[in-house]
């Protein structure tokens, strides 16, 4: 594994608080495709959350009557998660998760899956849930094409931030989880969920500072880039109030079924 993968729960612990505070939370509308896919209802399974950190998507697991473990690298996230819920919480590798063979109805990856080695992943969630189970990872992400001050504020940071990774680069997807599955001999479908999000400027901002790309600039840096991103933002919603169009890309991987929404 590259240095920055081996890295990235030591970054994201710097920012545990603001992650926390001001990350999105995941639309209805994907855990319903979720079921769909995994044609696994939530409301009883047992969930494998890995790459947990605070614990946005399993409370939101949690929430429709899942039953969850999370798992996580980083202890100052973890910590985050174990604050808001009592639910089973492991500081463990995704690469090799502390479980039993069969353990778990379903593994999910929001927003971490790419932090993870792509097939050691694959292969420990697979052994976990055995051939009854499901694998799924999803990522939300901005959608620049239905706004043009969303277009301009991902450019800018292309240009301002040496590690941005976004929907504004030539040639940018979303992690190849899907093809990860595939190799590892699951049947793969694969969806978008579009949503909005409404949310205070100085919450975008705080969002923005939870990003790696962002997170891992020394402070002073990133203080003057969200400097200037509040002023920009600022003359485009003078009431501090942003409307920004998300989506968030689903992939789910089965033994033995094929299928796509």
């Amino acid at each position: 594994m590259n240095e920055r993968l081996a890295d990235s729960h030591r970054i994201f612990d710097r920012v545990s608080q603001e992650y926390d505070t001001a990350r999105p939370h995941y639309p209805e509308a994907l855990y319903l495709a979720l079921e769909t896919l995994t044609g696994i209802r939530l409301a009883g399974a047992t969930v494998i959350d890995v790459g947990a950190g605070t614990g946005i998507s399993t409370r939101g697991l949690l929430d429709r009557g899942a039953r969850v473990v999370a798992v996580d690298r980083g202890e100052r996230m973890l910590a985050r998660l174990r604050a808001r819920t009592d639910c089973p919480a492991l500081l463990a590798d995704g690469n090799d998760l502390p479980l039993r063979a069969g353990a778990a109805d379903l593994v999910t990856y929001a927003q971490s899956w790419h932090w993870l080695d792509s097939a050691l992943s694959v292969a420990e969630a697979v052994r976990v849930v055995g051939g009854r189970g499901a694998v799924a990872g999803w990522w939300n992400t901005v959608d620049p094409g239905k706004a043009d001050w969303l277009a301009a504020n991902q450019v800018r940071l292309a240009e301002s931030c040496p590690g941005y990774i976004g929907p504004v680069l030539p040639g940018w997807s979303m992690p190849p989880m899907a093809a990860a599955m595939s190799d590892a001999g699951l049947s793969v479908a694969e969806t978008w969920v579009d949503w909005t999000r409404s949310v205070p400027l100085e919450d975008f901002l705080t969002d923005l500072r939870s990003h790696s790309y962002i997170a891992s600039m020394e402070d002073g840096v990133a203080s003057e880039l969200l400097a200037r991103e509040r002023a920009e933002l600022g003359r485009v919603f003078p009431d501090g109030r942003l409307t920004v169009p998300m989506r968030v890309y689903l992939a789910v991987g089965r033994q033995g079924r094929r299928g796509a929404m």
